[in-house]
């Protein structure tokens, strides 16, 4: 076997790489431990979804991998010093969900500007009538620079809004605030002045607890707040009281890790606070993009000369397939930890 499976790709890029390589499709092992243990000894590659960790332990188990990929972005799950030590390649379709993350910060913030439309989408034909909002004019805050606040940004300026951005990694005189055409200002000043704020922070640990009572002082009463980053950020008992006291009138974050708002949480019983299962990255066409990234990148690694010995020459011809949409990386980001993003 050359290539084991626990993260399904799209059908044709299961079939190009079949194709050309000996290829298992065996998701059930993500969920025993076991049992992989004993299939990963043979395998040259794997695609793993989320949940499943490399370790130290798991790559003892795999002497022969060379690959290690994943169709969503996200290092905390990847020992990525183990697999540099023993020259194991980490792929990761990182560009792919960008559009895909946009969308769904799109359309959480109108959503939530029209509240009234959520009653409808779950039976109630004659639900009480609330006064929306409307984008246009709308002052939305960019809360970080990840890769997706580009692409969500010319869609918010497309449509009217005026935008104003802060991230703790990226300067205030960057030239990207001007080609994104965001206003930079301090973090008091973003949420004093923002109706909507958008939050898609590259997480690092010291980020941990970043969004608190210190912060949430400043809202502007009525604020919404859509996010695609870790949960991880936000701490719990602060983000509870701005949204009991009204200062968020509702927050939908996507991913959220286990327990964040589960019983016994000062966020459980909330009901203007909504979370969804990483919607965000999951969408027909991020799929194809990422199931063609890993598949590229998986039979590059297989098929090199220092991987296999064969003649570069005579490999085959990959085929045209979706590209992975174009996204600016000039983040200007000055030194500090490795960031893990979503």
């Amino acid at each position: 076997m050359d290539i084991l499976l626990l993260e399904r790709l799209v059908p044709e890029a299961i079939a190009w790489l079949e194709a050309r390589h000996v290829v298992e499709v065996r998701p059930e092992l993500a969920t025993d431990p076991g049992a992989l243990r004993k299939t990963i000894y043979k395998a040259q590659a794997v695609v793993l979804p989320r949940k499943v960790v490399v370790t130290r332990e798991f790559l003892d188990f795999a002497p022969l991998l060379k690959a290690v990929a994943r169709i969503h972005a996200g290092t905390d799950n990847t020992d990525l010093e183990a697999c540099r030590e023993r020259g194991v390649r980490v792929l990761q379709a990182t560009t792919a969900n960008v559009r895909s993350n946009a969308e769904y910060l799109l359309a959480a913030l109108l959503l939530m500007f029209r509240r009234g439309i959520d009653a409808s989408l779950i039976g109630d034909r004659h639900a009480h009538i609330r006064l929306g909002r409307e984008l246009n004019g709308s002052v939305v805050g960019i809360f970080g620079l990840a890769p997706c606040a580009h692409t969500f940004a010319l869609m918010l300026h497309s449509l009217g809004a005026k935008l104003i951005g802060y991230d703790p990694a990226v300067h205030h005189t960057a030239p990207i605030w001007n080609r994104l055409h965001i206003t930079p200002v301090s973090l008091p000043e973003l949420m004093a002045q923002a109706d909507a704020v958008s939050v898609q922070v590259l997480y690092a640990s010291r980020y941990q607890g970043f969004i608190n009572d210190k912060v949430l002082a400043h809202c502007k009463p009525g604020q919404v707040w859509a996010g695609i980053s870790r949960s991880q950020l936000f701490d719990a008992q602060a983000l509870a009281a701005a949204l009991v006291d009204g200062r968020i009138e509702a927050c939908m974050l996507d991913g959220a890790e286990a327990g964040f708002a589960s019983r016994g949480t000062p966020l459980h019983e909330l009901n203007n606070l909504f979370l969804t299962p990483r919607l965000g990255s999951h969408t027909r066409e991020s799929r194809l993009r990422a199931s063609w990234y890993v598949a590229h990148r998986i039979h590059e690694t297989l098929a090199s000369p220092h991987a296999s010995g064969a003649d570069p020459r005579a490999m085959p011809s990959v085929p045209s397939v979706p590209s992975v949409p174009s996204v600016p990386m000039d983040l200007e980001r000055i030194g500090g930890p490795q960031f893990n993003t979503r």
